[in-house]
């Protein structure tokens, strides 16, 4: 970091800043094992959701839908029996 913060590139002054900065942010975004990618998931399926809810006419309906889908409850229809 010493090293990075005297350059004399400006990109990588600025990127030690930034570092600096949000250092105790890191280990917090690393530790539960959280990747990116299930973040981005989970923002599709709520964007999703959010073109699927077009039209109601409260948003307590929408939010209950989102937190309905994004649970991972697997809720089937009952069958009828014969």
């Amino acid at each position: 970091m010493f090293r990075a913060s005297h350059s004399r590139i400006p990109e990588i002054v600025e990127l030690s800043k930034k570092i600096r900065r949000r250092r105790p942010d890191i280990p917090r975004t690393i530790e539960p094992g959280c990747s990116s990618a299930r973040l981005e998931a989970f923002d599709n399926r709520i964007k999703v959701t959010i073109r699927m809810a077009y039209g109601f006419h409260r948003v307590t309906n929408l939010i209950a839908l989102i937190m309905l889908r994004c649970s991972g409850l697997d809720i089937r229809l009952p069958q009828p029996t014969i």
